[in-house]
């Protein structure tokens, strides 16, 4: 069961303000805590045909803030494999990443030793591993300079994350606001989404700020404290 969002404690400071002391906020990344929506849907499908993946590797691309970690941490969940950030893989490691027999190699437009990944997915058809990797680009539009590697990773299964659309970030704004027990009236919801950027990393930090300001302003969150967290963000008023 989710713990409860812990209580928020606040010191007075010169009036109408208070300064918020927000403790940590548990950020859920389970199964059932993972949106899917047109920009996702092929991307989950292909972590869901998991262990039928042809070759026992997949790549998931989107941009940042998009929510690949988040569904290769759904992926990690179901196959009980290891993580790596790409630029931690080096042939020193790879005994010990193979060990796990499913890996999620992160990022790996940030590669740095090439060679440790390509003999990671050739020990994937040898040991009949599991692999995940993640990027920010498609395989074919990585800059990558091994040809072997770069072969390799255009023939794996593949599925983008497109930018979150507005349904999705509507749903992930309300959740989001949920996770914090506050309930927030549909009009400023609208409000945010016309305004904010689209992504879903966008939408955490929007949400912690406006949970901010409305502890600061002891309000509601109102218009006004919406308007207050897009200033304190560097957000124009102007919508999109």
């Amino acid at each position: 069961m989710r713990p409860k969002a812990k209580a928020i404690s606040t010191v007075m400071i010169d009036p109408p303000q208070q300064l918020a002391f927000e403790l940590p906020h548990r950020q859920a990344l389970g199964v059932e805590d993972f949106l899917v929506s047109h920009s996702n849907d092929a991307a989950v499908a292909l972590v869901d045909r998991w262990p039928e993946w042809p070759v026992g590797a997949a790549v998931i691309a989107g941009p940042a803030g998009s929510g690949k970690s988040h569904l290769a941490n759904v992926w990690r969940l179901k196959s009980n494999a290891g993580v790596v950030d790409a630029c931690d893989c080096t042939i020193a490691r790879v005994p010990e990443l193979a060990a796990h027999g499913a890996l999620v190699v992160e990022d790996i437009s940030r590669t740095r030793d090439e060679q440790a990944l390509f003999h990671l997915l050739n020990l994937v058809r040898e040991q009949r591993l599991a692999m995940l990797l993640t990027s920010d680009a498609a395989p074919g539009d990585l800059d990558i300079a091994l040809p072997d590697l770069r072969s390799r990773l255009k023939a794996l299964p593949f599925a983008s994350i497109a930018p979150a659309d507005d349904g999705l970030l509507r749903v992930v704004l309300v959740k989001l606001f949920a996770d914090r027990q506050l309930t927030v009236d549909p009009q400023i919801i609208a409000y945010l989404l016309a305004r904010m950027e689209r992504s879903l990393e966008a939408a955490r930090q929007l949400v912690a700020e406006v949970d901010r300001q409305a502890l600061m302003m002891k309000r509601g969150v109102t218009r006004a404290v919406a308007a207050a967290a897009f200033e304190s963000l560097g957000i124009s008023e102007k919508s999109r």
